[in-house]
């Protein structure tokens, strides 16, 4: 388990995490979030005893990270896919960190099973791309066959096979009683694979409950009713029930009406009583992504702005044909070549008259412009003529 009690880290005049506190359990998959700065990579350097705390401590199963006997064996992270030595070989790389922590070679052969690196283990990984570097990352995580296993972005470059595949091995790892702490931007993919949450912002504990939790505390559930779109008299009689009944109905964009305050089953039954036809009568809970966007946009550093030159373009008036686009450097000059647009009825692009091949009658190409040919060398006649016997 993972423990943090009153965790803070200054940077001169800057705090980075403050007095924040959570625990990891083991058994299920806890997902990092919170936005860009909000001291997620800061706090996961202080539990691997890379940054020291200003205040308060983390421990793992009850010690510091630096104390804990043969470390790697007990804790595996991946915080930077990049941080490795790109003339290494993928299996010298996973094999000099098996012999620092007394790990036998042929666990480095196992995970690279495991990651689906085998066939390019001994290629440099200079040479790989970033899904490759992820799943090496991943790899000497796995190394130690650890209790505890910390991730920082791990799907980041993946391809959808490969993301299903991190999925399903965070969720496999938790199954057997690990310790799987992951930090990730991707709030559909947080919401596919972990349990139990811990969000901050600004350094700052904001959440530490179930996903479940976290989306129902920070949503409005609300129902879709839907009624025949042929009949708006009978939309109009619905509202008007269910206000009367204490819900609040807002138009949809759609045609449908969104309702608050009011259950599925009483919104049904004041429908029937009403005597109107339903086409849609549908719960709606928030995502993850609306839950999360909601708690934490007060604690956004950093929001885009509207480009001061959108909008500037000066209108054309109605009717008003559109201006020239501006000449191509080089249209017109020997040289010069542009392919002529399609024609219709799919028949083939006109040939100029007089080229090779053309046939009697057809029209010039006015796109083409006559390119200069180069004097053959003799080098070339002589290769050419032998070529053709």
């Amino acid at each position: 388990m993972i423990e943090a009690v009153g965790l803070t880290k200054r940077y001169g005049a800057k705090t980075a995490v403050y007095n924040l506190s959570f625990q990891v359990r083991p058994g299920t998959v806890t997902g990092f979030l919170g936005p860009n700065g909000s001291g997620k990579s800061t706090t996961m350097r202080m539990i691997l005893g890379l940054d020291a705390p200003t205040a308060g401590q983390v421990t793992i199963g009850g010690y510091p990270y630096r104390k804990l006997p043969n470390a790697p064996r007990q804790v595996g992270a991946l915080l930077d896919a990049k941080a490795v030595h790109g003339g290494r070989h993928a299996r010298n790389h996973l094999l000099c960190l098996a012999q620092l922590s007394g790990i036998p070679a042929r666990r480095v052969d196992e995970v690279l099973g495991v990651v689906g690196l085998q066939d390019v283990a001994k290629k440099r990984s200079k040479g790989f791309s970033l899904g490759m570097g992820q799943r090496l990352g991943i790899a000497a995580a796995l190394l130690g066959d650890p209790q505890v296993l910390l991730f920082d972005e791990p799907v980041n470059g993946l391809d959808p096979e490969g993301i299903l595949w991190v999925r399903n091995l965070m969720k496999s790892l938790a199954a057997e009683g690990r310790t799987v702490f992951v930090s990730s931007h991707l709030m559909s993919e947080m919401a596919l694979t972990a349990e139990h949450l811990i969000v901050i912002g600004r350094g700052q504990l904001l959440a530490d409950m179930s996903v479940r939790d976290f989306i129902s505390a920070n949503s409005a559930d609300f129902a879709r009713v839907r009624t025949p779109d042929t009949e708006p008299q009978q939309r109009e009689k619905l509202t008007a029930a269910l206000t009367e009944a204490g819900g609040q109905v807002l138009p949809e964009a759609d045609g449908a009406l969104r309702v608050m305050g009011l259950a599925l089953p009483r919104i049904s039954d004041l429908a029937h009583d009403a005597d109107v036809r339903l086409w849609e009568l549908s719960p709606h809970q928030a995502s993850l992504e609306e839950a999360y966007m909601r708690m934490t946009q007060g604690a956004v550093d950093y929001r885009s702005t509207v480009d001061p030159r959108a909008g500037l373009q000066e209108q054309l008036p109605p009717g008003a044909a559109p201006q020239s686009q501006p000449p191509v450097p080089g249209h017109g000059q020997p040289g010069w070549y542009a392919p002529p647009p399609p024609q219709q009825g799919g028949q083939p692009f006109a040939m100029p008259q007089g080229a090779p091949g053309a046939p009697a009658g057809a029209q010039p190409n006015p796109y083409a412009g006559a390119a200069p040919q180069a004097p053959a060398s003799p080098e070339m006649t002589k290769r050419d003529s032998e070529e053709a016997r």
